[in-house]
């Protein structure tokens, strides 16, 4: 079962370049990124995540912090937080709170990332956590792309492109003289080849590829 994932962070490309990345390790998925504080909490409540990766500007509000609502709120979501000073609340918490919530440095790099929300996974099912160094992230952890741009072809591009500027089935079809089904059919085969969650991730993949 993959490790369900939500990010949270007042930073929008922030918060969708960490998620991106992380849904490139196989077995993790990024079920929401969040960019308003307050909306984290009944985000978390809601879909009901392994854990939560906060940002630094995230975890102070009003005088509390976001990780202690959290944990308050939702036990058994473990906390990640990403933070840039030693002294922070959340380096604070995670004294009290081993096993529960981790702070990775902002200046880290993704095996450290990966490797504390593994071992925060793994604390919450009851497996030892101790982690004297960061491990090399293995590569078989991440997704391989499952095509190259030639493969894309040249009308699931096109739809791809319109897909990446927000327009909807119905649209596509008409600026592409297609019918809605062709539309749906020919992102499918570009979902499969690129192994996107849906339309708007694929357009987002391959947009990133510069495929588009």
């Amino acid at each position: 079962m993959n490790t369900r994932i939500v990010i949270g962070d007042e930073r929008r490309l922030y918060s969708e370049a960490i998620a991106a990345t992380l849904n490139l390790v196989h077995d993790f998925d990024v079920v929401a990124t969040v960019n308003n504080s307050r909306e984290i909490v009944p985000t978390v409540l809601r879909l009901l995540p392994a854990v939560t990766v906060l940002g630094t500007n995230t975890t102070g509000r009003a005088g509390r912090c976001l990780a202690d609502e959290l944990r308050t709120a939702i036990p058994r979501c473990r906390i990640a937080v990403i933070g840039s000073s030693p002294g922070a609340p959340a380096r604070r918490q995670e004294a009290a709170a081993p096993g529960l919530l981790s702070v990775v440095p902002d200046n880290a790099a993704l095996p450290q990332l990966v490797n504390t929300i593994r071992a925060l996974v793994a604390s919450n099912n009851g497996r030892a956590t101790a982690q004297s160094s960061v491990a090399p992230l293995d590569a078989s952890l991440i997704r391989q792309p499952s095509c190259n741009g030639r493969s894309l072809s040249t009308r699931e591009k096109e739809v791809l492109r319109l897909t990446a500027g927000g327009a909807p089935v119905r649209e596509i079809a008409a600026e592409l003289f297609l019918s809605p089904g062709t539309v749906r059919n020919v992102t499918s085969s570009a979902i499969k080849k690129l192994g996107g969650r849906n339309r708007f991730d694929a357009a987002c993949i391959a947009s990133k590829r510069g495929w588009l």
